[in-house]
This record gives C-alpha cells, sequence and structure tokens, in this order.
C-alpha cells in the first residue's frame, strides 16, 4: 500500500482529471469519492485515497459508463464490495448479450437484405399505414419518422392520398425496424438502403454491422482496463498510468 499524500484541495484534484472543482465536490457528494474530512474553516481535504478513487472513477466510466461506474464507486466506499463486483459482472453479461444479439441481427438482416421485394410476405399487396405498423409490430408514428427521413417512400393513393406500402417498402421496413433496435443512427441506415436500392449489394450492411463490432470490442477492453483499476484501488495500490 502507497502512503497517501494529505492536504490536497479541490482544485488540485480537478488539474489532475481535468474537471471542475465543483464536480470534485459533486463526486465527494454523491459517494463517488470516500468522505472527505472537514478543515477548522469548514472546508474539505482530501488525500491520496480520494485522488486514486477519481482516477479509478475516470477509468471506469470509459467502459462501464457514468451510471454503474457510479455506482460501483458508490457500493465500495459503502463498504458493499459484493455489490460492486456484482454491478461489474453485470455490465459484462450485458455485454455478451449484446454481441449475440448483434451477431443474430446481423445474420437475419443479411436474410432480409438478399430477400426479393415479392418476397416479403405480407397480408396483401398493398398495405395501409395502420396495417403495416401491426405488421411489422411498430407504432405508426415510427412509419411518419421514417418517411421525414428520407428511409420509406411509400406510394400515395391518388384518390384519397393514403400511404399505400408495398413489398419494397415492406421488406425495406423491416431492415429499418432492426437496425434501429440496434441502435444505428438515421444516417448510416440511409446509406445502407441506398446501397442496397441502387446496387443490390449489401456491402453498407456488412460494414455497419463490422463498425458496431469493432464498438463493442474497444468497449470491452474499456472495462478490461477498468476492472483492473478497480483491483488496484481495492487493495490500495497506486492507480497505474493510463492513456487518457
Amino acid at each position: 500500500m502507497t502512503r497517501e499524500k494529505a492536504g490536497l484541495r479541490p482544485v488540485d484534484l480537478a488539474r489532475l482529471a481535468g474537471i471542475s472543482a465543483q464536480q470534485v465536490r459533486n463526486y465527494a457528494d454523491a459517494g463517488v469519492l470516500p468522505p472527505a474530512p472537514r478543515s477548522p474553516a469548514g472546508y474539505r481535504t482530501f488525500d491520496g485515497r480520494h485522488r486514486r478513487a477519481l482516477l479509478t472513477y475516470r477509468v471506469l466510466v470509459r467502459g462501464y459508463g457514468w451510471e454503474t461506474g457510479r455506482g460501483v464507486m458508490q457500493a465500495v466506499h459503502a463498504e458493499d464490495v459484493p455489490r460492486a463486483l456484482a454491478l461489474v459482472d453485470a455490465a459484462h453479461a450485458a455485454l455478451h448479450d449484446q454481441r449475440l444479439s448483434l451477431r443474430a441481427a446481423g445474420e437475419a438482416l443479411e436474410s432480409v437484405a438478399v430477400q426479393a421485394p415479392d418476397a416479403a410476405a405480407a397480408p396483401r399487396p398493398a398495405l395501409r399505414i395502420g396495417e403495416m405498423a401491426a405488421h411489422l409490430g411498430v407504432r405508426a408514428s415510427a412509419l411518419r419518422v421514417w418517411e421525414s427521413a428520407g428511409l420509406l417512400t411509400p406510394r400515395r393513393d391518388p384518390a384519397t392520398g393514403y400511404r399505400s406500402y408495398g413489398p419494397t417498402e415492406l421488406r425495406d421496413a423491416r431492415m429499418i425496424s432492426m437496425l434501429r433496435q440496434g441502435r444505428y443512427p438515421m444516417p448510416q441506415i440511409r446509406q445502407i438502403l441506398d446501397g442496397l436500392r441502387r446496387t443490390g449489394s449489401s456491402d453498407a450492411l456488412r460494414a455497419a454491422i463490422a463498425q458496431r463490432q469493432a464498438e463493442l470490442t474497444r468497449r470491452a477492453a474499456a472495462m478490461l482496463e477498468g476492472a483492473s483499476v478497480l483491483h488496484h484501488y481495492l487493495s490500495g495500490d497506486e492507480i497505474p498510468a493510463s492513456p487518457s
């Protein structure tokens, strides 16, 4: 265990982490930092343990996010290490589930992408917006949003002006729905659909899935680093240097 340096001010910790002194005080109030004694004048006084706690938290949030990182540190400072480790375990399990879901979604999306529009099973050749929404299991408002974003272009009945969705729109809407569930942004979905419509190629779709897989890999690496730093903090060791 390293010897703790006393006499640190909020501004000292703030400079270390590149945040404001008020944010340091907020962390202390929230339990992200261990309890800080007060000077006779009423000012908080910090030491090396508070510095290590701040560094640990800042590394944790890179992989686990603000909410989980905060919960972990609060549990540690409440002397409930089992709960802190349970939060870490839950985050790793959730990441694993995301990997499995991405793999399944990728396979399903590929199947939809190569599907001929006339092969899309629909109750009848042309669907109204309510029927389309019910068939896909989405809200009619979602279809309107996708249309406003240029992702869908349903035909309009010349007599009534009602939207009419055919097999092509149904196939595209299925892909949009699945991609939105995977949290893909609208511009990326549009690129995927444009490529599919223009060339029949699903290369953009494969690139989007590969990008999402790379994001999960980066997050897994950040979580691994965060878990290592947390271990050092729990052991009372100095926190290893970490790239910002």
